[in-house]
C-alpha cells in the first residue's frame, strides 16, 4: 500500500504507516526494509559508515543497469564520505552570507509580485502561483535568465512525475520565448515514443535537454562570471583544483529538480494545512510573529520528500531487526514526522508547536543545503499572502500529484 502510487492521488496513507510502525518500526516491504520510527530515521542518515548512498543510490528503483548506477554515483545526493564531503563544502562556501542576504530580499520582492499579480482576480490556482517563486530563485542561484526559467519546471516534472500522466511529458517551454541557449537544449528535447512512453528521466540519456543547458551554462559561467552562487562555485579552487564541468552538470541536475520540486508542492502544501484548519489560519493572520513556527509545522505537517534510500554495507541490526549487507532500508519521512513518541497529538496542524524536530530536510551529512532558501521562500509566500490576501478558502478540490516519492498538489483553488 505504502508503495502504490495511486494511493498517494487521495492522500499520504498516514494511519496505515502509524499501524505499521506500531507493529514494528523496522518492517519489510516488498525487496526493502522501510524505517518508520524517528530514531531510527535519524540513526540511519547520520551513520553513512552503515547505510550508504552510493551502494544502491537514494531510490526505492534499483538503477536498470550498471550505467545507469554509475551515472546515479556522480551525483551528489548518491555520494558518502570523503566525496560527498569535498563537493558539499565547496558549494557550502559558494553560498556566501553576500550571496544569501541578496537572494533574501530578492525573493521577498517576487512573492508579493506573485500575489499582487492575483489579487484582483479573488481566486487563482494557489498552486500554479506558487511553482514561480522557486523558479524565480533557482533562475537567480544559477544566473539563469528569466525568461529560461521554465525549463526547471517541464524539468521536475518530468523527474519527479515520471509516475504521473500530466507530469511525464511536461512540454511547456516556447522556443520563440527563451535565449539561444534554451532553443539548443530544447533541441534535444526528447517526445514521447509511438506507446506514449518517455525515456527514464533517471537517467542521463532521458535528459538531454538538461544537460545540454548545463554543459553549455557551466562552460558560460566559467568564463564569464557574475555575482550568483554558481558563478562563485565555478570560481573556486580547492587544493589548487577547480569545480569539473561533469561535477557542476549534476549540481545543476540536482538544485533545478530536486531545489525546485520540493519547494514547489511544500509551499502549497503548507496553504492546503492551513485552509484545512482555519483556526490556525486565523491564529496566524491575528499574530505574525507566529510565522516562523508556523513554517516549520508546515514542513513536518506536508512533508514533500516522503523518503530516501540507503543501503547497508554490513550485517546490522536495526531496531532487533537483523538487515543485511546489500539490503535496501528506505527511511520514510511522512511516517517519522508523525511518530506520537516525538511530537504530541502528531495529526494535529499546530503552528505554535514546539519544540518541532521535524525530519522534513533529512539529517546528518546529507541534511539538505537549501533548507534556509526554503525557509526563506515559504515565510516569504505567506507573508505576501497574509499581507495582501488576507484570510483565504478552498474554491474547488485540490488535485494530488500521483507519486509515491513526492508528496505533490497539481493544483489548489483557493478564493479570497
Amino acid at each position: 500500500m505504502i508503495t502504490d502510487p495511486d494511493v498517494y492521488t487521495r492522500g499520504v496513507p498516514y494511519e496505515h504507516l502509524a499501524s505499521l510502525r506500531r507493529g514494528s518500526p523496522v518492517v519489510r516491504v516488498d525487496d526493502f526494509w522501510a524505517v518508520l520510527r524517528h530514531s531510527d530515521v535519524k540513526h540511519v542518515l547520520r551513520n553513512p559508515k552503515l547505510f550508504s548512498s552510493r551502494l544502491g543510490g537514494t531510490q526505492i528503483r534499483d538503477p536498470a543497469t550498471e550505467q545507469d548506477l554509475g551515472y546515479v554515483r556522480r551525483m551528489m545526493l548518491n555520494m558518502d564520505p570523503p566525496e560527498h564531503a569535498r563537493l558539499r563544502g565547496l558549494l557550502t562556501k559558494a553560498f556566501t552570507p553576500r550571496a544569501v542576504a541578496r537572494l533574501t530580499e530578492r525573493i521577498q520582492g517576487w512573492a508579493r509580485e506573485l500575489i499582487a499579480g492575483v489579487r484582483a482576480d479573488g481566486e487563482c490556482d494557489f498552486a500554479a502561483v506558487a511553482a514561480d517563486l522557486p523558479l524565480l530563485t533557482l533562475a537567480e542561484v544559477f544566473g539563469i535568465p528569466e525568461q529560461d526559467r521554465r525549463l526547471m519546471y517541464d524539468w521536475s516534472n518530468r523527474v519527479i512525475g515520471y509516475q504521473d500522466a500530466d507530469y511525464a511529458v511536461s512540454a511547456t517551454v516556447d522556443a520563440d520565448e527563451v535565449t539561444d541557449l534554451a532553443r539548443a537544449a530544447l533541441a534535444v528535447r526528447p517526445v514521447p515514443g509511438p506507446d506514449g512512453s518517455m525515456p527514464d528521466p533517471r537517467t542521463r540519456a532521458g535528459m538531454p535537454d538538461l544537460y545540454a543547458y548545463a554543459t553549455a551554462l557551466g562552460e558560460y559561467k566559467r568564463r564569464n562570471p557574475g555575482e550568483d552562487v554558481m558563478s562563485n562555485l565555478m570560481g573556486h579552487v580547492e587544493d589548487g583544483g577547480r569545480v569539473s564541468i561533469a561535477e557542476f552538470e549534476n549540481l545543476f541536475w540536482l538544485f533545478s529538480v530536486a531545489g525546485n520540486e520540493t519547494l514547489r508542492n511544500g509551499i502549497p502544501g503548507g496553504m492546503q494545512a492551513l485552509l484545512s484548519h482555519p483556526d490556525q489560519y486565523r491564529r496566524l493572520l491575528a499574530d505574525r510573529s507566529l510565522l516562523p513556527g508556523a513554517v516549520e509545522e508546515m514542513l513536518r505537517w506536508w512533508c514533500p520528500v516522503m523518503h530516501f534510500r540507503r543501503t547497508a554495507t554490513e550485517d546490522v541490526v536495526l531496531s532487533d531487526v537483523d538487515i543485511r549487507a546489500g539490503e535496501k532500508v528506505v527511511v520514510w519521512f511522512s511516517a517519522a514526522n508523525r511518530d506520537e513518541t516525538v511530537f504530541e497529538d502528531p495529526d494535529r496542524f499546530d503552528i505554535g508547536r514546539a519544540p518541532n524536530d521535524h525530519l522534513t530536510f533529512g539529517h546528518g551529512p546529507h541534511f539538505c543545503l537549501g533548507a534556509q532558501l526554503a525557509r526563506v521562500q515559504l515565510r516569504a509566500m505567506f507573508e505576501a499572502v497574509l499581507d495582501l490576501l488576507g484570510e483565504v478558502e478552498p474554491a474547488g478540490e485540490p488535485v494530488r500529484l500521483r507519486s509515491n516519492f513526492q508528496n505533490g498538489l497539481k493544483a489548489l483553488p483557493i478564493r479570497w
